[in-house]
């Protein structure tokens, strides 16, 4: 996968203290853009992150929320 241009307009952010690492984020990434830290959290690699919103639709918590680009 190749890194994303300057034209996403929203970004997947994740409240940590929601999240119950469950994983679905990963899974359900078509860009492969979620890693996990070593606690087990995932973390979203924005230079490849399309701002598709998969990942905040399939979480289970409502750890994910969309913003605004730039916010």
């Amino acid at each position: 996968m190749g890194k994303t241009g300057l034209w996403r307009f929203l970004k997947p952010v994740i409240e940590l203290k929601k999240c119950k690492k469950c994983g679905l984020c990963w899974m359900y990434c078509p860009d492969i853009a979620v890693t996990f830290d070593e606690m087990g959290f995932p973390h979203i690699n924005y230079d490849f992150c399309k701002g598709c919103g998969i990942c905040a639709n399939e979480c289970p918590t409502g750890a994910i929320k969309m913003v605004r680009e730039g916010l």
